[in-house]
């Protein structure tokens, strides 16, 4: 990983091969997608390399061997796509720069996102008219499997891998006992908060079991 020498105005260590510039993302207003990550990015200075990415899995609940993987996977497949123009950075680091996630949109997903990381809202209800077979406002295995071969895109592995993974990780941190991902708990995905909240939820379940 890059070595941390400068600092941000907000107190957080910066690597030196990003400008100082990219941190101004939180600054402005994000889209949905930008808040999507932006919980990876755990020091806020709006790139998130690979290390930022297994810490944020480890700290939703995913283990040590998938957290890996998803760091070396999402950051090797966003990171080129979001590098800013005329910046150069090391060999195998694959940052992912918060203010162009928009240009890391990966193909055979479900198009909740458009092409400037904004919400769809006609987007997100189509997953459950089409898909909800069960019940309408939630999705069971068998119907995500439904969708993830809906989404499909020809000669896209990378993009099929892709959805894939983010969509299985979901269900396997979120459905509840009867195996139903709920909708509310999809659409927190689209915007971050849900990542927040099981942080929040894993850390005050760790306190709770320290106590006892």
């Amino acid at each position: 990983m890059a070595s941390k020498s400068a600092v941000t105005p907000g107190g957080q260590p910066k690597g030196k091969e990003e400008p100082s510039s990219m941190a101004d993302v939180y600054n402005h207003e994000l889209t949905p997608l930008q808040k999507h990550v932006a919980f990876f990015d755990r020091n806020k200075d709006g790139v998130i390399h690979p290390s930022e990415t297994y810490e944020g899995f480890r700290a939703i609940g995913c283990g040590v061997a998938l957290s890996a993987f998803s760091a070396v996977f999402i950051n090797g497949l966003l990171g080129p796509k979001t590098i800013p123009e005329n910046m150069k950075v090391g060999a195998f680091k694959f940052p992912i720069y918060v203010k162009n996630i928009h240009k890391g949109k990966h193909g055979s997903d479900s198009g909740v996102y458009d092409a400037n990381g904004r919400f769809v809202p006609e987007k997100f209800e189509e997953i459950f008219k089409k898909h909800a077979h069960t019940r309408p406002d939630a999705l069971t295995g068998k119907e995500l499997n439904e969708l993830l071969q809906a989404n499909r895109e020809p000669n896209d592995l990378k993009g099929r891998v892709g959805g894939f993974t983010e969509w299985k990780v979901l269900y396997s941190l979120c459905k509840d006992k009867e195996g139903f991902l709920h909708k509310e708990t999809v659409r927190a995905v689209y915007d971050g908060s849900l990542f927040v909240k099981l942080e929040q939820e894993r850390k005050q379940a760790k306190e709770y079991a320290k106590k006892k």
